[in-house]
């Protein structure tokens, strides 16, 4: 099983947030958390998803959208 923690800013989130939640949509992961930071409402997020490859694939595809980035380790 693993998490991947995925981080954007308040702009970012705005510009790209639908296309995150469509490729989120694509993997068969559980949503751990999910916070709108006070002061500069960046986001972060918490996923968990059971295959390995599912976690990199989804990994690399939340990097390409701009301004995201994610990590994904071993819960």
């Amino acid at each position: 099983m693993w998490r991947i923690t995925i981080n954007c800013s308040a702009d970012d989130w705005r510009i790209s947030g639908t296309a995150f939640k469509d490729l989120a949509a694509k993997y068969p992961t559980t949503l751990l958390s999910s916070k709108k930071m006070h002061g500069d409402e960046r986001r972060i997020m918490e996923y968990r998803i059971e295959n390995v490859s599912d976690a990199e694939d989804f990994t690399e595809e939340c990097m390409m959208l701009s301004g995201f980035t994610a990590i994904f380790e071993s819960l």
